[in-house]
């Protein structure tokens, strides 16, 4: 196949989920930038907030559902069933490839592929539940082995993920990548701080995630009561809301312990926010004091945003923050070192300055939307001139 062929490659693109997580945002983003001249994505994925945005990016949308096969008690029915809805639409669109972009969707999308006689591509941007639920790991090593074999190439978000697969000859390392134009507009601050009741010359360090225990919420709660006692005129502000039901409980439980650890005069809750441009270009210093991250792209749009990060070395994180260059890194877990890692940045604003600066640099070079799909396509490329 000529690298430059005449006709658009047709990509049925495959996503389990019906909203917006962070692999879904993502996927959308490089849809949106790769050659229209070469490519022609489609998705197919349930009805919701994905398949609307899809349609709002002018990506054709395919309804199809991929439930869950640990719940099933007709597992191998249920698996063939649905996999034969990905090979029917994959025979409407005649495409060229099923791309999977996410574990479950790779589940589904491996038989397809195997019924329609069409490669398959799983683009892995998650750690799998085994790494918190002991009781999965067989099972969980074993579907990697075989979603390993089926797949014609792999395409892992970060090294980091990338060392939970079994098979490195067929992965290409691609990181996460972002809309570099979004950060070069001018963001209000004050706005952002006046919304908050946050003073204009307070010293502001923050965190932005969905309001999820794994996320870190607590454990930054910790810390800025370690950084309070040091630095008594610094505020707090935690960027993020609890979309699901099930998560109810645990924004009413942060408040409490801000209020147990005396920080109500001083740490900020904003819930959910449409855009975090506003709240990263008031910061001072931007936090991540999360569990291990497959990626992490919030800390590109810091970054991109011009703020030192403080973060623990475990995860994607040091592959995103140079040490001492972008900001500071931690032994993972240790939340004094964390807390000490905020209160030496905020003792320098010249090397805020310093390490903001270094950070933008770092994104424009290494972690563009841009540069992601060109490497995706690159990938694309290959796979389909070996078929």
């Amino acid at each position: 196949m000529d690298k430059k062929s005449s006709h658009k490659h047709v990509i049925l693109y495959v996503d389990h989920s019906n909203v917006l997580g962070g692999a879904e945002h993502s996927l959308l983003l490089l849809l949106s930038h790769l050659d229209v001249a070469e490519w022609q994505p489609h998705l197919a994925c349930p009805a919701g907030v994905l398949a609307e945005q899809a349609r709002q990016h002018g990506i054709p949308w395919h309804p199809v559902t991929l439930p869950r096969l640990r719940r099933s008690v007709h597992f191998p029915k249920d698996w063939l069933h649905h996999a034969r809805q990905l090979v029917q639409v994959a025979k409407q669109i005649d495409a060229a490839a099923f791309y999977a972009n996410t574990v479950r969707g790779a589940i589904y999308a491996a038989l397809a592929a195997k019924i329609g006689q069409r490669p398959f591509i799983w683009h892995m941007r998650d750690f799998w539940l085994s790494e918190n639920e002991p009781r999965y790991h067989q099972l969980d090593w074993a579907l990697k082995k075989v979603l390993c074999r089926a797949a014609a190439h792999i395409i892992t978000n970060s090294a980091a993920t990338a060392r939970h697969l079994p098979c490195a000859k067929k992965i290409t390392i691609v990181h996460n990548g972002i809309d570099l134009v979004r950060f070069q507009t001018a963001q209000n601050a004050a706005d952002f701080r006046n919304r908050f009741n946050i003073p204009f010359d307070a010293p502001l360090v923050g965190m932005v995630g969905r309001l999820r225990p794994w996320k870190g919420q607590e454990r930054f709660i910790e810390m800025a009561a370690a950084v309070a006692a040091i630095q008594p005129e610094t505020h707090f502000v935690i960027v993020g809301g609890s979309p699901f039901a099930v998560e109810d409980a645990y924004p009413q439980k942060l408040k409490q312990l801000a209020q147990e650890k005396k920080l109500t005069h001083c740490l900020h809750f904003t819930d959910h926010l449409a855009d975090v441009r506003p709240a990263l270009a008031a910061l001072d210093i931007f936090v991540h004091p999360g569990e291990p991250e497959p990626f992490g792209l919030v800390n590109i749009e810091a970054m991109a945003a011009g703020k030192p990060i403080a973060a623990f070395a475990h995860g994607a994180l040091p592959e995103i923050v140079v040490h001492e260059e972008t900001g500071l890194l931690v032994p993972p877990g240790n939340g004094a070192a964390l807390a000490q890692a905020v209160i030496t940045l905020l003792h320098s604003p010249e090397g805020r300055k310093q390490y903001g600066q270094a950070g933008k640099q770092r994104v424009q070079n290494y972690f563009t939307i841009q540069q992601t799909a060109v490497k995706v396509a690159a990938v694309l490329q290959n796979v389909l001139e070996e078929k």
